[in-house]
């Protein structure tokens, strides 16, 4: 009995060690990848994975159409590695939104 768990328990520690250190941080860089990808808007300045660098012109569900210089190419979204520079629209909204996530809590103060 002592034989399996002295075998059971390095494994179970490797295994441990193996989640922690590349199963989980993948998968975190998978989620923010994900997010970026679906916070693009018009106008935000993009790198592709090909390291093509462009303007977003128009996007649906699975593609971006990108300006890059006087082209326009036609992208999947998963092809898209950064955001470099989000639009001056993109910028405001969430300046607006963090704004009214400060006047929130004021409000609430006052009623009380």
């Amino acid at each position: 009995m002592e034989g399996i768990t002295g075998i059971l328990i390095p494994l179970l520690i490797f295994v441990a060690i193996f989640y922690f250190l590349l199963i989980r941080p993948q998968q975190k860089r998978n989620k923010e990848t994900r997010e970026m990808q679906a916070s693009l808007q018009k106008g935000d300045k993009i790198v592709t994975i090909g390291g093509l660098q462009g303007t977003v012109e128009s996007f649906d569900e699975r593609t971006v159409v990108l300006r890059s210089s006087s082209s326009k190419l036609t992208y999947e979204r998963n092809a898209i590695r950064a955001i470099v520079k989000k639009s001056a629209n993109a910028h405001a909204q969430s300046e607006s939104k963090d704004k009214d996530k400060e006047e929130k809590p004021a409000k609430e103060e006052k009623g009380k």
